[in-house]
């Protein structure tokens, strides 16, 4: 039921500032702002490739503001898009899943969806993104899990109408963590990764030991790597190589110091189908 991961909303301090870091690192431009009355904020929109991130300000009590005083800037929501909203919204309702609708979309809380905090939006066919993007798309929102990913993985596909049948199951010692991919179709990369993650000698460990079940991070693809890699050196900005190969080609994590308290996961085209169920859909490097 669910098509894309469509964008992330970001709890912000400062717009301009804001802007400013996504811009620079990740090439995204600002789209427009407009006015939330159900968050109590101002939020600017930016393209991020064919997606987008939504920075929002709040100025008043709501999910934004409360989610500012707890725990700073960072992930607000994760965003979906599907065919018709209508639809799922009826869907939600006969799952049992409260859900708000403002904003020309649905919002979702996290306490329903073990941490996740989702927004869905309707499907804009004539959204083409920017041209000759730095960022090609966001593709993934990870959900880190103290709660058994298995249950969590049945609960998501009931009420977000995911096919179990698309699941990939991950494992990453690197990380301390194994779980699962639950992909929304077969052809496309968009899907909500589950990672249960219980030893504090890991970061994510640490994570459920304190939150619980959260949302943790996103990732995006980029068609250069190498451009990003020099934007986050020209601004001494944070950030983690993939590999320990003289030049980093694949991949790296940015910094939550970066992008407003934003973990973001960057992969070369077409690399996440290494781990995604299609590795021999990863285009070879030249």
């Amino acid at each position: 039921m669910l098509e894309k991961v469509d964008r992330i909303l970001v709890v912000v301090n400062d717009l301009d500032a804001a802007q400013k870091n996504y811009s620079n690192i990740l090439g995204a431009s600002p789209v427009c702002d407009y006015r939330s009355n159900f968050l109590s904020s101002d939020v600017r929109v930016m393209e991020l490739g064919k997606s987008w991130v939504e920075l929002v300000k709040p100025d008043g009590d709501g999910p934004a503001m409360r989610r500012l005083q707890r725990s700073g800037e960072g992930l607000l929501f994760g965003g979906v898009s599907v065919t018709d909203i209508g639809l799922f919204s009826d869907h939600l309702e006969r799952k049992g899943i409260n859900h708000s609708k403002a904003d020309g979309r649905i919002y979702i809380g996290g306490e329903q969806l073990y941490g996740l905090p989702l927004t869905v939006s309707e499907s804009d066919a004539q959204s083409l993104g920017q041209k000759n993007a730095l960022t090609a798309f966001l593709y993934e929102l990870t959900v880190v899990l103290k709660t058994k990913w298995t249950k969590v993985a049945d609960d998501y596909s009931d009420y977000l109408g995911l096919d179990a049948g698309r699941r990939v199951g991950i494992t990453f010692p690197r990380f301390g963590y194994e779980g699962t991919l639950l992909m929304f179709d077969d052809e496309h990369l968009d899907r909500i990764e589950l990672s249960e993650a219980h030893d504090p000698t890991y970061p994510m460990g640490r994570f459920s030991s304190k939150h619980g079940d959260g949302l943790y991070m996103c990732y995006v693809e980029t068609n250069d790597i190498s451009d990003i890699i020099a934007r986050l050196e020209r601004h001494g900005s944070r950030y983690v190589r993939r590999t320990d190969t003289p030049i980093e080609r694949d991949g790296l994590w940015i910094h939550p110091s970066v992008l407003n308290g934003v973990l973001m996961g960057v992969s070369r085209k077409t690399l996440a189908w290494q781990w995604s169920g299609k590795p021999h859909w990863v285009a070879p490097l030249d």
